[in-house]
């Protein structure tokens, strides 16, 4: 049965959820190195991505089975899912040459898991590291049937002001690939370690520092307007703490202001987030703040710290109005997927 919003003719896309393909090939072989992700198949229905001989994540077929995922995007009254790559599979750390070899994997296994399925939207990985590799694996995942790139919101010590990085969005704007940022690599520590907190507090101020650095790092300044990038987990923290952003930029400017030309709150309609923040408060400070065409449902699908339904947080949020509702359920996505039309 779909969800009531959706027989109500109310379309809905999820432009945040994630693939795991069941299997790939031994990256040792294919890419050169070692420890690499391996996957463990415990059962049909039951697999752990393994680093090494260290448990990473558990699975189930919504990681790989199409036919289960549009079963979940039934129940949950979801049209579209934007569907990119588990950030573990990154490979940012590794030499270029070997993250070439793993995206194109990758890629490859993502069109092979979903041919023939027009609910699905493909979104490519690239090797970041080498931002000339990474521009021509986006020209060929685009010619193969990739809509757009999720990209990790740094590599190594590079934020996304970095001009290679920089090179790259550029490159996106101009062949009008969108680009969804998602944090990676969270640091770690005794403080860290304990009730999933990289997750709950890392992932968070992980996905502001990226917005930090797009802004005082001057990349907006110097990226297309035409750039359509969408920051995951509702933009981190930006929107609690955008006052003190151009309080301290006002106030500092000496040494806030950074490369960047205007005040943080200037660049609010130059990028999108996504609704993952799971309650009616923090949506509309994210509304209030980015404004009701810059917010688009997004789920983290399939993973445990999603939302379920997807949507369903816009779905109940009494403050909307139906034109804003439909606005953050279907028609910013599809802008920003390049479908408007």
């Amino acid at each position: 049965m779909r969800h009531a919003a959706s027989r109500q003719g109310l379309m809905a896309v999820d432009v945040h959820t994630h693939l795991v393909p069941k299997g790939w090939p031994d990256l040792s072989v294919a890419c050169g190195g070692e420890g690499w992700p391996w996957l463990r198949i415990d059962s049909e229905r039951a697999a752990m991505i393994m680093i090494g001989e260290t448990e990473f994540r558990p699975i189930g077929p919504q990681a790989w089975d199409p036919a289960v995922r549009r079963t979940d995007m039934d129940a949950d009254g979801i049209d579209l899912q934007v569907v990119s790559p588990t950030p573990v599979f990154f490979g940012y750390d590794r030499p270029a040459d070997q993250a070439v070899k793993l995206a194109r994997i990758f890629n490859d296994l993502t069109l092979e898991t979903l041919a023939g399925q027009e609910r699905f939207v493909p979104f490519c990985q690239v090797p970041l590291q080498d931002p000339d590799a990474a521009c021509e694996e986006l020209d060929r995942c685009l010619d193969a049937g990739h809509v757009g790139v999720e990209i990790g919101n740094h590599v190594g010590d590079r934020d996304l002001d970095d001009d290679g990085i920089v090179a790259f969005l550029t490159h996106c704007a101009e062949v009008g690939a969108p680009v969804l940022v998602h944090p990676w690599d969270m640091p770690g520590g005794p403080r860290l370690d304990r009730w999933m907190a990289r997750w709950l507090t890392g992932m968070p101020a992980e996905t502001h520092l990226s917005l930090l650095a797009m802004i005082l790092g001057g990349a907006f300044d110097r990226l297309p307007p035409e750039l359509r990038i969408c920051f995951a987990h509702g933009g981190g923290s930006f929107a609690f703490w955008l006052g003190r952003l151009d309080n301290a930029w006002h106030r500092r400017g000496d040494v806030v202001r950074g490369r960047s030309m205007h005040a943080p709150s200037h660049y609010l309609d130059r990028f999108f987030a996504d609704t993952v923040v799971f309650g009616e408060a923090p949506l509309r400070l994210l509304v209030d703040t980015l404004g009701e065409d810059r917010v688009m449902v997004g789920s983290d699908y399939p993973y445990p710290l999603g939302e379920r339904p997807a949507g369903e947080v816009v779905r109940k949020a009494d403050f909307l109005s139906d034109g804003q509702r439909h606005k953050l359920l279907s028609a910013n996505a599809m802008r920003y997927l390049g479908r408007s039309g």
